[in-house]
This record gives C-alpha cells, structure tokens and sequence, in this order.
C-alpha cells in the first residue's frame, strides 16, 4: 500500500467545479432577477455574490491543481520505471458476471470459450431468477451462484473462483450480457506487459455499436468522474472509463488486491477496485474495446440517466470522502 498524500488536483478539480457551478448560477438568475424583481436590493446582492465570490474557489482550486502539476507530478515522473514484464503463459481463465441474463449467458459463455486464449469460463449468478445459471452450464460454462446479492459481491466472488486454477496466470473478469466480445482479448494482452491490471476503455466513440445502453450523459459523466479519480492519484494512472467491469488482471496482482476489496460496495464497485488498486501500487493501463448492446435489460446504473446520475454521485462522494464498505 503506497503511503497516503494529500491529492491537491483531486480538491483543486472540485473547487473548480463548484465555481463554475455558481458562476453559471449566478448568470442564470440575473435574467429572472431583471424581470421579476428588478428593483429588489436582495436579489441583486445574492446575484453579485454569487457571481463575484465564484472567484474564491476558483482561485483556490486552480492553485491546489498547480501544486499538484508543477511541484509534485515532476517528482513523481522522476521515479517512475517504465514497465514491460511479458507473461510467458497467456492462457486466461475467464470469469462472467450475471444477473437475470437467461437471454444472453449461452451465447456469452460460448464466445468466451471460442476464444484459442481462453482455457476456461467461470460464470457466477447473483441469485438470478430465470435461467441464467443453467443457460450458462449447458454452453460449456462452469457456474456457481454467488448468494450474497449485489454487485461487488458477485465481481469479488468471480475474482476469487478465477484465483483457484493454477494453470493460467492471468483471469480476465466480464459480464455475460454480450456487451463485451472475447476478440478483445488479443488488445488485452498486447497491453499487458506494462501492467498488473488492463483495464478496457469505452469512450472511443468509433469502437461503439449502435444503440448501446451508454447515453451521451453517460459518456461524459464516466469521463469527467474518471478524470476526477486519475487527479486523485496524479502521475500514477491515466483513465478515461471506470465504469467498465472488462479487465485482465495478473493474479499475482489480484492476490494483493483482493484482500483489500468489500464484496459490500454496490454498483459503484468499479470505480472503487480502480481507486483501491491504485493506492496499492499496482501498475494500470487502459485498453481501447468495443461495446456492444446488451441482451435484455439493464439493472445496473445504466437502466437510465436519472438513475446514472445518482450513481455517479456516489462515485464522485467515495473517491472524495472514501467508499461505504459496509453492507448497506
């Protein structure tokens, strides 16, 4: 675990934004302002302030991001090795995520599988109740029902089933949705020598199918919470997507992550295994993939925006306060 350090980029961004938030409020009201109450002296005072005293966080966040950029990123740079340790066997153990996913496990499980990297596929249900788990058997998948209900529970439940086979070195973690193809793995490992953990990136525009469940809103609001966390951890990550559970992780690195990791966290479990990783000092690098439509619906956070954003607030409140690990 790297010795914790005050993030002054992460504080600096959310002064920043809290400015233009008010700046952009205080500009709103003045129109309201002029044609409701234009000779109220109250009105015109909130509106000042809210324009001129946007500058206060303004000023001091741009300061708190200097600091990190000018001061204490070139030091960081200075002791950074560059990274390429080859894995000599790639053979991957795959391990799928579902929930309610009857319309999709089969086909899933199957692409995996026809992957010549993948030597096997672990598929675990988050107590779905349809035929997910039995889809997934019968396309070859070897399947377990994990009973504690929630997100992280079941990525942390995959991860560790992916640990137990000690003849592949590397467990590549998914969905069984169809959103993610097994194609991508031959990125994944290109990749790999330069990390613990490749993490597939979405926010290539010209790598997304039509009619993803991935609105404009979603895009950005994953790209500005990423861009919050990478400040966190200034010169130690670059992100663009913390919301995609693809990823392929050395398990030697898993080993030390995984006990630092609460099956507890909700859907905001991605953000989180970054945030965690990170700290720990494993090496993360991003891989540009494809996304594609999900078979049947979605019942995570991107079943809409209204429910994306809430989701995003709580990213944004456990990479700035610390997450909620416990069972909620």
């Amino acid at each position: 675990m790297r010795k914790p350090y005050i993030s002054w980029a992460l504080y600096g961004t959310t002064l920043t934004f809290v400015a233009a938030i008010l700046y952009l409020l205080g500009v709103a009201m003045a129109i309201p302002r002029r044609l409701i109450m234009p000779d109220s002296e109250w009105a015109l005072t909130i509106n000042t302030m809210l324009v001129w005293y946007s500058g206060i966080p303004l000023v001091a966040g741009l300061s708190f991001i200097a600091i990190d950029l000018f001061l204490i990123l070139p030091s960081i740079k200075r002791h950074r090795e560059f990274r390429f340790v080859p894995v000599e066997n790639q053979m991957v153990t795959v391990v799928l995520t579902a929930y309610n996913d009857e319309s999709a496990a089969a086909d899933s499980v199957r692409d995996f599988l026809s992957h010549p990297k993948v030597k096997r596929v672990i598929f675990i249900s988050n107590n779905s109740k349809d035929q997910t788990i039995e889809r997934a058997s019968e396309a070859g998948a070897t399947a377990y029902n994990e009973d504690l209900q929630g997100y992280g529970a079941c990525v942390c439940r995959a991860l560790h089933e992916g640990l137990n086979y000690e003849d592949t070195e590397l467990t590549l973690l998914s969905e069984g949705d169809m959103t993610f193809r097994a194609y991508d793995i031959d990125k994944f490992l290109s990749y790999l020598p330069h990390a613990d953990i490749v993490c597939g990136s979405r926010t290539n525009d010209l790598l997304q199918e039509r009619d993803t469940q991935l609105t404009t809103f979603m895009h950005y609001g994953n790209f500005f919470v990423s861009k919050l966390l990478e400040a966190k951890h200034i010169g130690r990550c670059t992100l663009s997507d913390v919301g995609t559970t693809y990823k392929l992780c050395r398990n030697s690195s898993l080993r030390q992550l995984l006990p630092l990791l609460s099956p507890n966290v909700g859907l905001e479990f991605n953000p989180y295994f970054l945030d965690k990783a990170i700290a720990s000092g494993l090496i993360l690098v991003e891989c540009p993939i494809t996304f594609h439509p999900r078979a049947g619906k979605s019942k995570g956070g991107s079943v809409n925006n209204r429910i994306a954003f809430r989701l995003g607030l709580r990213m944004i409140l456990g990479i700035l306060c610390g997450w909620n690990e416990k069972r909620r």
